[in-house]
């Protein structure tokens, strides 16, 4: 499959439709700007970036800067509306069977509800809002497993926080053999749920979703949007004059 390399990440050039047809096993992560700004100072959120089967682009601002490379992608496929075409896409298929992890109590609960509902069947088998710091705590981290393993899912969300999901699927996933697909999917159970709206069309069309989300929430975005995720056109604009260097490159 084409790559189409921003920064130190390699993204897949992929559809949605492309994606939800080969999507059969392995982690999926959904590279966006802010992503791209920790892969430059976060080692082991790196490494993790070069193990991960499926790396899709979440973002439509990097969809529409790639237009400036030699080879563009695609499209943006954004994780909390691709997570809803996927599980309509497998609603009649009685072997997808999965598990939500991640949000605030009782959100993935109502999330998985409302799920079911849509699709007509049990296809969300157990979710699980863990506890805040779950991630350290190894008698918590014991108790997914079981749920995971008991619950048969073979599909399993995670939707904790970038890099704290990726980080977490990475160290423990090997306890879950069953599962042959992985997603770190962010704020997606919320969404789900009902829990926090999407942005409207308009400014998902305009590439001003992260706009939205910030008028949403100013205090906790304000840092992130206009502080820290503006180091990325610094270095992107160092890509497009040829003088990027990926920090950890030996």
């Amino acid at each position: 499959m084409e790559k189409v390399k921003m920064l130190n990440a390699a993204i897949q050039a992929i559809t949605e439709k492309e994606l939800l047809r080969t999507l059969k096993k392995g982690v999926l992560v959904t590279p966006n700007v802010d992503h791209l700004v920790k892969l430059q100072n976060d080692r082991d959120f790196y490494d993790i970036y070069q193990k991960a089967e499926w790396v899709v682009c979440d973002s439509k601002i990097l969809c529409l800067l790639s237009k400036l490379l030699k080879h563009p992608l695609p499209e943006a496929i954004p994780g909390s509306s691709f997570f809803t075409a996927y599980y309509m896409y497998h609603k009649d298929d009685l072997n997808c069977k999965i598990f939500l992890l991640g949000a605030m109590d009782g959100v993935a609960q109502k999330a998985m509800e409302r799920i079911n509902e849509k699709a007509g069947r049990q296809i969300v088998v157990g979710a699980y809002s863990p506890s805040y710091g779950f991630e350290k705590k190894d008698e918590e981290n014991h108790a997914i497993y079981e749920m995971i393993n008991k619950s048969c899912a073979n599909v399993v969300l995670v939707g904790v926080g970038c890099p704290k999901q990726e980080k977490w699927i990475f160290k423990h996933k090997k306890q879950m053999p069953n599962v042959d697909v992985w997603m770190a999917l962010g704020a997606t159970i919320d969404f789900e749920a009902g829990n926090v709206k999407r942005a409207p069309k308009i400014f998902q069309k305009l590439a001003m979703e992260w706009f939205y989300r910030f008028l949403m929430e100013p205090k906790r975005m304000f840092k992130r949007y206009f502080i820290d995720d503006m180091l990325f056109f610094y270095y992107f604009a160092k890509q497009l004059l040829g003088i990027y260097k990926n920090p950890f490159d030996k």
